[in-house]
């Protein structure tokens, strides 16, 4: 499909998704005669944020009867009330088809194993990657998430191609599996697909090593579908996004502004199918940016950058803005740490104040379970860590190195920040 034919696409489709939210849903009934004579009009509908979505809780923005809903899903409402989201037999159809197109990019294939370690239930990762897989004609195996032993026996037993997971997750199972004395050759995975939660190439590259195999990103969120909005494909070289059913935007999270491609801001999504629940202009919140330049994959669609982090996610450490993704990358760029950290914020002072706990491999402290106390490696590694963070962040920061183990393994996603007031 040429750039051309594919906007003609999603402008047809977005005067579809304007007319019926605007007649089925009380929230959009300003859409009503809105002008789109081209996609250049898109910018003069308002948007729609998360607090829109919480206030209209549960069904305020179902836009067909009950009878008609054939499955619900939510948030997990860490703020408040989940955010509930609708699908019909259609929507959860084009569902499976995008994440299809996801998975099949990173390389999946008909009769491919892929083990499902996301978890299952209201929360859309699992069933999302099962009911991709599915449609795929793949051999599922719902692990769900949690239970790393097991999950580390079936890799291991039942050998699949590819992997699923949070990379938090599966960054723990890398781990477990080392400790287990099973070498990554051993497993046999040719792929993973790993998402829920933004990470680094420093990421990758310690899930590569880790796993084996090749780490790919797949992008998604509730309020627009789940997984499968975007993903990538061999070249890594930004995500592909299904944009003729998910219409993409860059704005200035500050001012709303549309920015041109390439320019970093906040994505912001219009569904161009969805019958149960249309979204317009959602603003996720999620930083990135966004290019129509040609991939060396041959794929026309457009690209996102991989998630930088949340504009909700940003921390004011004396006036400099700190994403905890800048951190990850800052640290996994120095050798003899492990990919495991915490940003602790003390908020308890006039002044807030940052402290990064990181833990050490084994290769610093020697593999003889020699403790962090009196190393006489500790306090030169640690002054390194934090000139790099220095460094990168435009920040002096506290680094503690923290003995291994101390920071705690997540079985879903991560949690980076912890704040006391």
């Amino acid at each position: 499909m040429t750039r051309a034919e594919r906007e003609a696409l999603q402008l047809a489709r977005l005067r579809e998704t304007a007319a019926w939210a605007a007649a089925r849903v009380p929230f959009y009934r300003g859409l009503a005669g809105a002008r789109l004579a081209s996609l250049d009009d898109l910018p003069a509908l308002p948007f729609t944020r998360k607090t829109d979505l919480r206030e209209q809780y549960p069904f305020g923005l179902f836009a067909v009867p009950q009878a008609e809903v054939a499955r619900v899903h939510a948030s997990s409402g860490t703020k408040g009330k989940p955010t509930v989201v609708g699908y019909t037999a259609a929507d959860l159809d084009v569902w499976r088809e995008v994440m299809a197109r996801a998975m099949t990019a990173a390389g999946a294939r008909r009769g491919d194993p892929l083990q499902v370690a996301f978890g299952y239930g209201l929360f859309t990762g699992g069933l999302g990657f099962h009911d991709g897989a599915e449609r795929i004609g793949m051999t599922v195996v719902p692990t769900s998430s949690g239970n790393t032993a097991r999950q580390c026996l079936l890799l291991r037993d039942l050998r699949p191609a590819g992997l699923c997971a949070t990379p938090s997750f599966a960054l723990h199972i890398a781990e477990t599996l080392a400790d287990q004395g099973t070498a990554p050759a051993d497993l046999g995975l040719r792929y993973g697909m790993y998402g829920a939660e933004p990470w680094t190439e420093g990421m990758r590259r310690a899930l590569e090593q880790g796993l084996g195999c090749p780490a790919f990103d797949v992008y998604g969120l509730s309020e627009v579908t789940g997984p499968g909005v975007s993903g990538e494909c061999e070249a890594r070289d930004g995500l592909h996004l299904a944009d003729d059913h998910f219409l993409p935007e860059i704005i200035d999270p500050a001012t709303g502004e549309v920015l041109p491609p390439g320019r970093e801001g906040e994505l912001v999504l219009t569904t161009l199918s969805r019958r149960a629940m249309p979204v317009v202009r959602y603003r996720t919140g999620d930083l990135t940016a966004l290019t129509f330049e040609p991939c060396r994959c041959g794929r026309t669609s457009a690209r996102m950058a991989r998630i930088k982090g949340r504009s909700d996610d940003m921390l004011i450490i004396k006036g400099v803005n700190v994403y905890p993704s800048e951190v990850e990358a800052a640290l996994l760029d120095v050798e003899e740490l492990v990919p495991h950290y915490q940003l602790v914020v003390d908020r308890r002072e006039t002044l807030a104040r940052l402290e990064i706990q990181v833990e050490p491999s084994a290769a610093l402290l020697g593999r003889t379970g020699e403790s962090l106390a009196g190393h006489p490696a500790t306090e030169a590694r640690r002054q390194r860590v934090a000139a790099r963070l220095r460094t990168a962040l435009g920040l002096g920061v506290e680094v503690t190195l923290v003995a291994p183990r101390t920071i705690p393994r997540s079985e879903g996603k991560a949690v980076r920040v912890i704040e006391r007031s």
